[in-house]
C-alpha cells in the first residue's frame, strides 16, 4: 500500500504528519483479490480505515486455479488474514461503513 509514499509526499511538502491531518478521512476498501494483499492492508492501515468491499461481477469472474474459489469472492481473504481479530473484521463488515455513511437510515 501507498502510505509510506503518501507521507513522503506530505513531508517533503512541509504538510506535517499525514496520519494527524488526513487519516481520519482515507479509507482504503478490500476488493483486493489475494490474500497476501489484505494481510498487506490490514498490517499497514488501521482498521478503522478499512472498509469491506466485493464485487458480485468483479474485474475478474474466473475462478483462481489455486484455491478454487472465485478471485472476487474477498470476504474469505478478511476471514483468513491472522492480522485481525473477531472485533477488528466487524469494524471492517459493518461497523467503519456505518460510520461514514452514518446519514444512510438503515
Amino acid at each position: 500500500y501507498h502510505w509510506g509514499r503518501f507521507r513522503g509526499m506530505a513531508q517533503d511538502m512541509g504538510l506535517g504528519d499525514l496520519n494527524e491531518r488526513v487519516l481520519g478521512n482515507i479509507f482504503f476498501d478490500t476488493c483486493v483479490y489475494h490474500q497476501d494483499g489484505i494481510d498487506m492492508l490490514t498490517k499497514v492501515i488501521p482498521v478503522e480505515n478499512i472498509l469491506f468491499a466485493s464485487e458480485m461481477i468483479g474485474a475478474v469472474r474466473g475462478i483462481d486455479p489455486k484455491s478454487g474459489h472465485y478471485y472476487d469472492d474477498t470476504k474469505r481473504y478478511i476471514d483468513a488474514t491472522p492480522n485481525l481479530d473477531d472485533a477488528a473484521r466487524k469494524l471492517i463488515f459493518e461497523g467503519n461503513s456505518r460510520r461514514v455513511f452514518s446519514r444512510f437510515p438503515l
